[in-house]
């Protein structure tokens, strides 16, 4: 049986401890934090006052704490910033990526390679399991996330860390879950990046930062722009402008993640306005440029 695995670099780790911590996150992202249960995993959004993201978080509850997924080039920046909310609250936050290091696993085989290190199997997808300081998160059928403290890289880099980690992102934009890293940051409401859609945000939790402006796009649909999944002939990176040919010339699309395919091209999560795609008008890399190839999500935009 076929698996692929690769080490995450691209990604970073907060911690959040403290007998606060739960409250504080809970106050703090778009989703639900007070209900999340110590097998359970939860993606979440940090937005502004504005209601756009700084940063998209993966959270494992870890010992009576907190370890958040966020993207490498934004921890010590979104560290920093978020720790200034904490006021008097009981809680440390940290930026955790250099104590711990993240693997990726996927395919067929991907469980037969888990039970290797003797981790029980997660029980369903955003569940997660621990042995030994080893912690394994189901992010989606047959795909596994493997955190483990950084003394264990050693041990686990012979059968882990051989492959691509483009793989993995690519493996993401299949799953239409954007990453906000920062070329990217405070750029999108979260339901431009279908956040909602991939359950990252509760509608029902109380306040948190920008959460009136982020319930005036759902309830009133005042968003124009949505996230794709394409794919094109050339390099593409984050932040990068896309061009509709209703406004020739001028940018009105972004990239959000992108990655080589296997067929040489290059697949890529990207928001676009709404406008261009119920008038069918082609996405282009460049003005007058080859139109990008529209891909389907697994859910319904």
């Amino acid at each position: 049986m076929n698996h692929s695995a690769a080490e995450l670099r691209q990604f970073g780790l907060l911690a959040a401890s403290g007998d606060d911590a739960r409250a504080f996150l809970h106050g703090q992202l778009t989703n639900d934090i007070e209900h999340l249960a110590p097998d359970q995993a939860r993606m979440a959004g940090w937005c502004s006052a504005k209601g756009r993201l700084l940063a998209t978080f993966l959270i494992v509850p870890h010992e009576g704490a907190y370890l958040l997924q966020v993207a490498r080039d934004l921890a010590a920046t979104v560290a920093k910033r978020l720790s200034m909310f904490i006021l008097r609250s009981k809680v440390k936050l940290a930026d955790a990526s250099d104590a711990w290091v993240q693997f990726g696993l996927w395919g067929e085989g991907a469980e037969r390679v888990l039970s290797g290190f003797e981790i029980p199997l997660p029980a369903q997808v955003m569940h997660a399991t621990r042995r030994e300081g080893l912690i394994a998160v189901c992010v989606a059928a047959q795909r596994y996330l493997l955190l483990a403290p950084a003394a264990e890289r050693a041990r686990l880099a012979a059968p882990l860390a051989a492959g691509d980690a483009q793989a993995w992102t690519l493996e993401e934009i299949h799953a239409g879950r954007p990453l906000v890293t920062q070329a990217t940051q405070d750029q999108f409401v979260p339901q431009m990046v279908n956040f909602e859609l991939v359950g990252a945000v509760d509608f029902q939790k109380g306040c948190y930062p920008g959460q009136e402006i982020v319930a005036r796009a759902q309830y009133r649909g005042q968003v124009k722009r949505r996230m794709v999944r394409a794919r094109g002939a050339v390099a593409l990176s984050p932040g990068q402008d896309l061009y509709s040919d209703d406004l020739p010339g001028q940018a009105s699309g972004t990239v959000v993640s992108a990655a080589p395919a296997p067929d040489g091209g290059i697949e890529l999560l990207a928001v676009v306005p709404l406008s261009a795609l119920e008038q069918k008008l082609a996405i282009r890399v460049a003005p007058g440029g080859t139109a990008l190839e529209l891909l389907p999500l697994p859910y319904q935009t």
